[in-house]
Protein backbone atom coordinates (compact mmCIF):
# COMPACT_ATOMS: atom_id res chain seq x y z
CA UNK A 1 0.00 0.00 0.00
CA UNK A 2 3.09 2.64 0.71
CA UNK A 3 4.32 1.67 -2.42
CA UNK A 4 1.01 2.92 -4.34
CA UNK A 5 0.78 6.19 -2.17
CA UNK A 6 4.40 6.73 -2.90
CA UNK A 7 4.03 6.00 -6.70
CA UNK A 8 0.97 8.07 -7.22
CA UNK A 9 2.28 10.82 -5.21
CA UNK A 10 5.41 10.82 -7.78
CA UNK A 11 3.15 10.63 -10.76
CA UNK A 12 1.19 13.84 -9.31
CA UNK A 13 4.51 15.46 -8.92
CA UNK A 14 5.77 14.84 -12.37
CA UNK A 15 2.48 16.09 -13.64
CA UNK A 16 2.29 19.13 -11.67
CA UNK A 17 6.04 20.09 -12.92
CA UNK A 18 5.02 19.05 -16.84
CA UNK A 19 2.25 20.86 -16.41
CA UNK A 20 4.27 24.42 -14.67
CA UNK A 21 7.07 23.97 -17.32
CA UNK A 22 4.37 24.53 -19.94
CA UNK A 23 2.70 27.39 -18.76
CA UNK A 24 5.81 29.12 -18.13
CA UNK A 25 7.30 28.42 -21.45
CA UNK A 26 3.99 29.91 -23.11
CA UNK A 27 4.15 33.49 -21.68
CA UNK A 28 5.65 34.36 -24.06
CA UNK A 29 2.73 33.96 -26.67
CA UNK A 30 1.26 37.15 -25.31
CA UNK A 31 3.93 38.82 -27.34
CA UNK A 32 3.02 36.91 -30.62
CA UNK A 33 1.02 40.81 -32.01
CA UNK A 34 4.83 41.64 -32.42
CA UNK A 35 6.10 39.24 -34.93
CA UNK A 36 6.21 41.24 -38.22
CA UNK A 37 7.71 44.63 -39.78
CA UNK A 38 6.69 47.79 -38.26
CA UNK A 39 7.27 51.09 -39.86
CA UNK A 40 7.02 54.43 -38.86
CA UNK A 41 8.02 57.02 -41.42
CA UNK A 42 8.76 61.20 -40.08
CA UNK A 43 10.20 64.07 -41.21
CA UNK A 44 13.72 63.01 -40.01
CA UNK A 45 13.81 59.18 -41.00
CA UNK A 46 12.41 56.08 -41.18
CA UNK A 47 12.17 53.88 -37.97
CA UNK A 48 11.55 50.35 -38.60
CA UNK A 49 11.65 47.14 -36.92
CA UNK A 50 11.22 43.50 -37.83
CA UNK A 51 10.53 41.11 -35.20
CA UNK A 52 10.57 37.06 -36.13
CA UNK A 53 10.16 34.46 -33.94
CA UNK A 54 13.24 32.11 -33.40
CA UNK A 55 11.30 29.10 -31.13
CA UNK A 56 8.52 28.61 -28.17
CA UNK A 57 10.78 30.78 -26.02
CA UNK A 58 12.67 33.60 -28.12
CA UNK A 59 12.04 36.37 -30.39
CA UNK A 60 14.72 38.47 -32.02
CA UNK A 61 14.36 41.61 -33.56
CA UNK A 62 16.05 43.79 -35.95
CA UNK A 63 15.44 47.97 -35.10
CA UNK A 64 17.24 50.56 -37.51
CA UNK A 65 16.71 54.42 -38.37
CA UNK A 66 17.52 55.64 -41.69
CA UNK A 67 18.23 59.06 -42.67
CA UNK A 68 18.32 59.40 -46.35
CA UNK A 69 20.95 57.19 -47.31
CA UNK A 70 22.42 56.73 -43.96
CA UNK A 71 21.85 54.13 -40.96
CA UNK A 72 22.02 56.87 -38.11
CA UNK A 73 20.89 53.93 -35.34
CA UNK A 74 20.81 50.26 -35.36
CA UNK A 75 20.60 47.84 -32.52
CA UNK A 76 19.57 43.95 -32.24
CA UNK A 77 17.26 43.11 -30.03
CA UNK A 78 16.28 39.76 -28.24
CA UNK A 79 13.01 38.94 -26.59
CA UNK A 80 13.63 35.60 -24.17
CA UNK A 81 11.39 34.11 -21.72
CA UNK A 82 13.59 33.51 -19.00
CA UNK A 83 11.72 31.08 -16.19
CA UNK A 84 8.76 33.42 -15.63
CA UNK A 85 9.81 36.68 -16.63
CA UNK A 86 9.84 38.23 -20.47
CA UNK A 87 13.49 39.71 -21.05
CA UNK A 88 14.02 42.47 -23.69
CA UNK A 89 18.02 42.49 -24.46
CA UNK A 90 19.26 45.27 -26.49
CA UNK A 91 22.54 45.69 -28.45
CA UNK A 92 23.31 48.92 -30.06
CA UNK A 93 26.07 49.49 -32.39
CA UNK A 94 28.89 51.55 -31.10
CA UNK A 95 27.59 51.16 -27.31
CA UNK A 96 28.36 49.09 -24.11
CA UNK A 97 31.15 47.33 -25.82
CA UNK A 98 28.94 45.68 -28.07
CA UNK A 99 27.60 43.91 -25.48
CA UNK A 100 23.53 43.70 -24.46
CA UNK A 101 21.52 45.39 -22.48
CA UNK A 102 18.55 43.40 -20.42
CA UNK A 103 15.32 45.21 -19.05
CA UNK A 104 13.52 42.13 -17.55
CA UNK A 105 9.57 42.80 -17.58
CA UNK A 106 7.31 44.43 -15.54
CA UNK A 107 4.04 44.42 -17.34
CA UNK A 108 3.37 41.80 -20.01
CA UNK A 109 -0.29 41.43 -21.30
CA UNK A 110 -1.50 40.89 -25.12
CA UNK A 111 -1.78 44.85 -25.35
CA UNK A 112 1.23 45.77 -23.69
CA UNK A 113 4.72 45.08 -23.04
CA UNK A 114 6.95 47.09 -20.31
CA UNK A 115 10.47 46.45 -19.46
CA UNK A 116 12.84 48.00 -17.23
CA UNK A 117 16.06 48.47 -15.79
CA UNK A 118 16.41 51.52 -13.52
CA UNK A 119 20.04 51.05 -13.51
CA UNK A 120 21.07 51.99 -17.63
CA UNK A 121 21.58 55.45 -18.66
CA UNK A 122 19.28 55.74 -20.92
CA UNK A 123 16.38 54.34 -21.67
CA UNK A 124 15.38 53.32 -18.55
CA UNK A 125 12.05 51.81 -19.48
CA UNK A 126 10.82 50.18 -22.76
CA UNK A 127 7.05 50.29 -24.00
CA UNK A 128 5.38 48.69 -26.75
CA UNK A 129 1.82 49.07 -26.56
CA UNK A 130 -0.56 47.73 -29.51
CA UNK A 131 -2.91 49.69 -31.44
CA UNK A 132 -5.82 49.65 -33.52
CA UNK A 133 -5.39 48.83 -37.26
CA UNK A 134 -2.23 47.07 -37.61
CA UNK A 135 -0.27 49.71 -35.16
CA UNK A 136 1.28 50.05 -32.25
CA UNK A 137 3.80 52.46 -30.20
CA UNK A 138 6.93 51.87 -28.90
CA UNK A 139 8.19 54.26 -26.21
CA UNK A 140 11.63 54.67 -24.43
CA UNK A 141 11.27 56.76 -21.67
CA UNK A 142 13.69 57.81 -18.97
CA UNK A 143 15.99 60.50 -17.10
CA UNK A 144 18.61 61.92 -20.04
CA UNK A 145 20.99 64.28 -18.18
CA UNK A 146 18.81 64.52 -15.36
CA UNK A 147 15.69 65.48 -17.47
CA UNK A 148 12.76 63.19 -17.21
CA UNK A 149 12.43 62.33 -21.53
CA UNK A 150 10.27 60.59 -23.42
CA UNK A 151 10.35 59.23 -27.02
CA UNK A 152 7.19 57.75 -28.73
CA UNK A 153 6.67 56.10 -31.97
CA UNK A 154 3.77 55.16 -33.23
CA UNK A 155 4.47 52.24 -35.84
CA UNK A 156 2.52 50.61 -38.51
CA UNK A 157 2.73 47.07 -39.41
CA UNK A 158 3.78 46.38 -43.17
Amino acid sequence: MFQKITLLALVLASVSCQKKATVEKDKIKVADWLIGNWENKNPDGVLTENWQKLNDSTFSAASYFIKGKDTIHFESIVLAQLGETLTYKATVKGQNDGKAVSFPSTISNDKQLVFENPKHDYPQKITYTKGANNTMTAEISGKLQGKLTTERFIMTKK
